[in-house]
């Protein structure tokens, strides 16, 4: 089963929901700012992803600028966040199995489906 972290809002997550339909690849859709993750689903996450918490951050966010720029936060201390302002999680996320890609750019999601 695939799984769509998926922000409607977004060019690059419509992007990615339609570059599965195309392929008849039908997806799980998490919209993960309408129902927020729990601390262990983004754990879960970082782990299929294989990164650390700050390289899945929208650094580009109101929210980071004013509460979390310039400060070093714990491992921890960032799924917090993560669980507080989901807005702060790149996107699109696509699971599939025990591996996972953000999905900019588009490719990513095509190695992951190949």
């Amino acid at each position: 089963m695939i799984t769509i972290w998926h922000n409607n809002r977004c060019s690059k997550s419509r992007n990615a929901v339609c570059l599965l339909e195309d392929k008849n690849i039908q997806a799980e859709i998490f919209e993960y700012l309408k129902t927020p993750p729990t601390s262990e689903q983004i754990i879960d996450l970082l782990g299929k992803l294989g990164v650390e918490p700050e390289d899945l951050v929208r650094k580009g966010e109101d929210v980071y600028k004013t509460e979390y720029k310039g400060k070093e936060l714990s491992y921890d201390q960032w799924i917090e966040a993560f669980v507080k302002h989901p807005v702060l999680i790149e996107r699109p996320i696509v699971i599939k199995g025990d591996k996972a890609v953000i999905g900019r750019p588009i490719e990513n999601i095509e190695a992951l489906l190949a």
